[in-house]
């Protein structure tokens, strides 16, 4: 895992915020330039300003600005190489020029109904006010344009130094404006590392149910960013103290309760948390060039069936058995709930349900069908499979952690070996199934399906079969099923 950003200096601040501030110049100055002419005010602002300021470049840019939507589309027309409007009921017109992707939001005001699953807009008259509605003091800062001076009415800088997160006004009355914004703050800490102060985490204490107000695909989004995020058991740790987690993902909190069997020096929550920052460690094995949610959800779900299927033997140890396939369902529920895509949903279940499948297999001794079942039954998540199964190991006997490391890396090698040989990533039968219908002189329908999974079974157990074999195979079992019947 990283570790948490160094504290910083304002004179490594200011210098770091001077050298992006140059490079910014560019589009912003020219935008500057454009706006200030029309006799309207412009000002880069919110998380551009802050990771400026702490060295993090940008080719997205936020700006607000005096203008309604209308008067900004029609200055950016001609500067832009295209716009959109998509954002228009929020005050937003975006546009891209080269490298750039810009947004402009009228300065604004927003507050959430009781009632209501939707933040009300209303425009603003100012760039302070327009500040002031914002989440948290490190993102009310701007910088005005074209002649970059620093805007930053609520402390932002003092608080970056500082490395906390505090809101612009009383935390109470910004979390009732949006409660999403309890949400961020759990995400800001888990990707800036800062720390959350003690009168923000009191307010999302006790306004921790208000997040059911929120609609299912923000608090999706929240949470896929924070579990993305370099620092995510901070986070996660912030939601379930404050108990906005039993609203948003109550599987997690539920882990806290239950020992496991194999680590009872530990929570099933802690080494959750544990497997999380190992399967990150890992990422690097996927090949992708950024976080992998998919397989840091799974690791966060693994475990999320051994509550439900906790049993006290009579010897005082705890079991957790088919806590895979229980979770599985749950974690299929969970995301469905979040409204995340099916394809998402099949992928986080499917590793769930399978993070267990390694340690059916003893001490490795493996057959080539079992491996063959391995690959199949993974599928296209075989990747993200092999970084959970070895983040799942958190015992602090370092023998049994090097034999469970040893045995997995015997079981890949094994894999690649027979991958080599018999093309596994496209198992398939021996006979296909105009094949089948060919030889038994039937037509389409249920004969033919279960001749083609009898023909899988056999390609699982004994690898590739010659065209005569596979045919001679075929027929035995379609005289046994004829006998039957």
């Amino acid at each position: 895992m990283p570790e948490p950003t160094p504290s910083l200096s304002l004179v490594e601040v200011q210098a770091r915020a001077t050298a992006e501030l140059a490079r910014l110049g560019e589009v912003v100055g020219e935008l500057g330039e454009i706006f200030t002419s029309a006799g309207h005010e412009l000002a880069l602002v919110g998380g551009p300003v802050r990771d400026l300021m702490l060295g993090r470049s940008h080719q997205d840019l936020d700006l607000t600005t005096s203008a309604s939507p209308d008067v900004v589309e029609r200055l950016v027309e001609g500067w832009a190489d295209t716009t959109w409007d998509i954002g228009r009921d929020f005050g937003t017109i975006g546009c891209r020029k080269g490298p750039w992707t810009v947004e402009i939001t009228t300065y604004r005001s927003e507050r959430y109904d009781p009632a209501s699953r939707k933040p009300e807009v209303a425009y603003g008259d100012s760039l302070e006010v327009d500040l002031g509605r914002r989440d948290f003091t490190v993102n009310a800062m701007a910088v005005s344009l074209p002649d970059q001076q620093l805007v930053d009415p609520y402390g932002g800088v003092v608080d970056l130094v500082h490395q906390v997160l505090r809101t612009p006004g009383r935390p109470e009355d910004s979390f009732s404006d949006d409660p999403l914004r309890m949400l961020r703050a759990a995400r800001f800490a888990a990707q800036l590392g800062f720390t959350v102060v003690p009168e923000v985490v009191e307010a999302m204490t006790g306004m921790a149910e208000r997040i059911t107000i929120v609609s299912a695909e923000r608090v999706r989004d929240e949470l896929v960013k924070l579990v993305c995020a370099p620092y995510p058991r901070r986070g996660l740790t912030l939601l379930v103290e404050t108990g906005l987690a039993e609203h948003v993902l109550p599987e997690l909190p539920a882990l806290s309760l239950e020992r496991d069997e194999h680590h009872r020096h530990k929570d099933v929550y802690e080494h959750t948390l544990t497997v999380l920052e190992q399967a990150i460690d890992m990422e690097d094995r996927l090949g992708g060039d950024g976080p992998d949610f998919v397989t840091r959800f799974a690791a966060l779900m693994h475990d999320v069936g051994k509550p439900r299927t906790r049993r006290f033997q009579g010897d005082g140890t705890v079991t957790f058995h088919h806590h895979d396939a229980v979770g599985a369902k749950i974690t299929r529920k969970r995301m469905k709930a979040l409204r995340f895509s099916n394809e998402v949903i099949d992928a986080v279940s499917r590793l769930v349900e399978l993070h267990l499948r390694f340690h059916g297999y003893g001490s490795g001794e493996w057959t080539d069908s079992a491996v063959r079942r391995y690959v199949r039954d993974a599928g296209d998540q075989l990747a993200r499979l092999h970084v959970l199964t070895r983040a799942d190991c958190t015992t602090r006997n370092k023998r049994k952690a090097d034999r469970l490391r040893r045995t997995y890396d015997e079981l890949e090698e094994r894999i690649a070996t027979l991958a080599e040989q018999e093309e596994l990533d496209a198992l398939r039968p021996d006979l296909d199934g105009n094949q089948i219908m060919a030889i038994l002189g039937i037509g389409p329908g249920r004969d033919v399906g279960r001749a083609y999974a009898h023909l899988l079974e056999l390609r699982m157990d004994r690898g590739p079969l010659a065209p005569d074999e596979a045919e001679a195979e075929l027929r035995a079992w379609w005289e046994q099923q004829r006998s039957a019947t």
